[in-house]
């Protein structure tokens, strides 16, 4: 496989690990919590690239989709299970894309609304923030900067 874009990969996964998103969860500081935060991060990620060259994106996507499958792999998973799991990753993701298309412009009263409803965290004014500043950030910089380098969380 090319590893044209780990770095990307590995951008999320840093991101993924702040303890400081995990705040507000009920539960434990699980696969499926993170993979939740995961995905949050990657279709913000897509979402304000969306405008680049949709080939790189496409293979970014892709690149993205088969390192989570080889990380369901490792945990021990058949491939029936797996199958059925991605399937349900990708339409939740396709979920994710269309509740923050709007982000920008809606109002933190529906951000919330949004980030209840993937997350299931009443409180989530932190999140909300969060994400905004990683919108930012984003945007501060260009798609070349995270393929070609692994950032260290400033969020």
């Amino acid at each position: 496989m090319n590893d044209k874009y780990i770095n990307i990969y590995n951008n999320l996964v840093n991101l993924t690990r702040n303890k400081e998103l995990y705040k507000n969860f009920n539960s434990q500081d699980t696969f499926s919590d993170r993979l939740l935060f995961f995905l949050l991060h990657f279709a913000f990620f897509l979402k304000i690239f969306k405008n680049n060259d949709k080939n790189i994106l496409q293979d970014i996507y892709d690149y993205i989709f088969k390192q989570l499958e080889l990380s369901i792999r490792e945990i021990g998973y058949g491939d029936v299970t797996i199958n059925k799991k991605m399937k349900d990753y990708i339409n939740l993701f396709h979920t994710i894309i269309n509740k923050i298309e709007n982000w920008n412009s809606i109002n933190n009263n529906q951000k919330s609304n949004v980030i209840t409803s993937l997350l299931n965290i009443p409180n989530n004014d932190d999140l909300i923030v969060y994400f905004d500043q990683y919108s930012v950030e984003l945007k501060n910089n260009t798609l070349n900067f995270y393929i070609k380098s692994v950032i260290k969380p400033k969020i």
